[in-house]
């Protein structure tokens, strides 16, 4: 397979804008301009479908709602763009993928940024809201990131989930 693959996960939530966003031509284009010519799409609870008509330097475009582990999506990504959600960004990382984390701006209260920030400001992602995608597409140095090195990320993952009464 020609070309790198990009990954995006909005997780088991409705992040609608972030697939809009995603499919934007120009970010395509941008993204396409760094040789990336596969991308997939785990639309979550969606209620939009992507229009997965290979386009804009992109080979392919799949999407799908929800799977019962994204690991072998992530595994074969050489991108990863994320929601914010604690699990996916760490999962990313683990996996040593190069990870573009975008935060929901619209959620109230939303403790899931201090983590992106955190992890952006040890160099371990870069992090952007929807409207900046482009721009952090763009200007973004994959190879300034750090490795991030962490065996402890599941309970970390699980500490946060609780404390946002996910679990």
């Amino acid at each position: 397979m020609l070309g790198k693959t990009v990954f995006v996960t909005v997780g088991t939530t409705k992040f609608d804008d972030l697939i809009t966003a995603v499919l934007n031509p120009a970010v395509l284009e941008a993204l396409s301009a760094r040789d990336y010519r596969h991308l997939i799409l785990q639309i979550g609870n969606s209620s939009i479908e992507p229009d997965c008509i290979a386009r804009c330097g992109f080979h392919s475009i799949e999407s799908f709602k929800l799977s019962p582990s994204i690991g072998k999506y992530m595994q074969s990504a050489d991108l990863v763009i994320s929601h914010a959600g604690a699990g996916s960004v760490l999962e990313a990382l683990e996996n040593c993928k190069h990870l573009i984390v975008v935060i929901n701006d619209l959620l109230m209260d939303n403790h899931q940024v201090e983590l992106a920030k955190q992890l952006h400001n040890d160099e371990h992602l870069y992090h952007c809201i929807c409207q900046d995608l482009l721009r952090t597409v763009r200007t973004m140095d994959l190879a300034k990131l750090k490795p991030f090195v962490n065996n402890k990320s599941a309970n970390i993952a699980n500490f946060i989930d609780k404390i946002m009464g996910f679990k």
